[in-house]
């Protein structure tokens, strides 16, 4: 895992999508309910999970259920997450990319297609940065399919996927700048 002071970085054929500045407020908003307590979440899922993030991924294991496909990237909040998590989530993870901070890059999209397809629980632990992969997970997930990501200092935000979720998340990406033909082409097949 890097530092901070060493961001990983991508080939250009690997770079994809980058955030830009004007639409980082947009995703400070929850996309969904927030939820404090695992265990209830969980009783409100009907489908296959998708934790984005260490702390959303420990808190659903502690509450006896492993993601169907979990990213995490040993930090939260811009630092190290203490061992306890870091070696539950990481424990058993099956797929290791590079994504860059504020990016969506190749690697990681195909490591989620291919998260999404596996018949088992799949981890993706991340070089970098996992938080945007939330939206090519919502876009992907199979209907019903429930994308849990953490929304700091304040809890689990949870979203069940659905056309109209699914609408909103590939308008929101098209607006991102890089290659979204590209991006598409991956996220889709």
């Amino acid at each position: 895992m890097t530092r901070d002071d060493e961001a990983p970085t991508l080939t250009a054929d690997e770079q994809l999508l980058v955030l830009p500045d004007d639409l980082r407020h947009e995703l400070k908003e929850p996309m969904g309910p927030i939820e404090t307590d695992a265990e209830r979440l969980l009783e409100t899922v009907d489908g296959p999970v998708i934790a984005i993030g260490d702390v959303v991924t420990y808190h659903l294991l502690q509450a006896g259920h492993r993601p169907a496909v979990a990213l995490v990237d040993g930090r939260t909040k811009r630092t190290a997450v203490d061992e306890e998590i870091r070696d539950a989530v990481t424990e058993g993870a099956s797929i290791e990319v590079r994504n860059p901070p504020a990016e969506l890059g190749a690697p990681v999209v195909r490591a989620l297609r291919r998260a999404l397809a596996a018949d088992d629980p799949t981890t993706i632990l991340v070089d970098g940065e996992e938080d945007l992969v939330a939206l090519p997970a919502i876009v992907a997930a199979p209907e019903n399919a429930s994308v849990v990501y953490g929304q700091p200092d304040k809890g689990m935000v949870h979203v069940t996927v659905t056309d109209d979720h699914r609408a909103e998340m590939r308008d929101l990406l098209e607006r991102f700048e890089g290659d979204t033909e590209r991006f598409w082409e991956l996220l889709e097949g």
